[in-house]
């Protein structure tokens, strides 16, 4: 898909790699509506793109606001759902953590469909490009609601492009391992996590999505190790996970 012309929406648009995916489309020729549910943010991502975007408040928990968000952009080419947060601990987080997780991880995914998949199967057009992370392929060490909500997210996008892509849907997946954003780095940027070694910055992960976007590819890795590790996982689970296990004991002892 070439995005010159092209409509896009990009959630969770006011910083981090959705800010920087926001100023890689106007580059290319798109024209771009950032939502946040920082309005601030993403009217501060506007002032920095130029004219080519539009900032819109938008708390991607609720269907309706997902759904006004659309209707108020009109046609929409490519929907980037890219707004996510990191909840961590196990089964002991309290279930609205959980339901706050699965709201914002996967759910999100859900209603943006819900909301552009009449209108792209109208034209027999349109793509779904999914932020997920390296988490729903592999998994999250120490955080379980991610781990889980994020495999969700990776799972609904699958079956949407096979149930779709006959149809003229497009679907990708961007699934990045560490990214220096305030998810990673907390917000006053002193979090340590294993993580940071390997990290990329939000304009580079923007970089391998938009190449990824032009080749259609359902997986973008902006970590190409990524997809090392998980055919290592798919030919031997135990010794995959055993070597989780070994580095959970490894991060946990510091």
């Amino acid at each position: 898909m070439k995005v010159a012309g092209k409509s896009v929406i990009i959630t969770g648009a006011g910083n981090g790699i959705g800010k920087a995916l926001a100023l890689r489309f106007v580059q290319r020729g798109a024209k771009v509506a950032a939502a946040d549910i920082d309005l601030a943010a993403a009217q501060q991502t506007a002032a920095e793109a130029g004219t080519s975007v539009t900032a819109y408040r938008c708390d991607v928990t609720s269907e309706q606001q997902v759904r006004e968000l659309v209707t108020a952009v009109g046609q929409v080419d490519l929907f980037c759902s890219n707004a996510g947060i990191l909840v961590e601990g196990g089964p002991e987080v309290p279930d609205e953590e959980w339901e706050r997780s699965l709201s914002v991880n996967f759910r999100a995914h859900l209603y943006a469909m819900r909301a552009v998949l009449p209108q792209m199967l109208s034209r027999g057009e349109g793509y779904l490009l999914q932020v997920v992370s390296a988490a729903g392929l592999l998994t999250s060490i120490n955080a379980a609601p991610y781990a889980v909500s994020k495999h969700a997210a990776l799972a609904l996008a699958e079956w949407m492009s096979i149930e779709y892509g006959d149809q003229g849907i497009r679907v990708s997946c961007v699934c990045p391992m560490g990214v220096r954003t305030r998810m990673l780095l907390g917000d006053d940027g002193s979090r340590e996590s294993f993580l940071l070694a390997r990290s990329i910055s939000p304009e580079e992960a923007a970089d391998w999505v938009i190449r990824g976007v032009e080749e259609e590819r359902f997986l973008i890795l902006p970590h190409p190790e990524v997809l090392t590790y998980f055919q290592r996982k798919a030919s031997d689970y135990d010794r995959w996970l055993a070597g989780m296990r070994r580095m959970k004991r490894s991060i946990d002892a510091g």
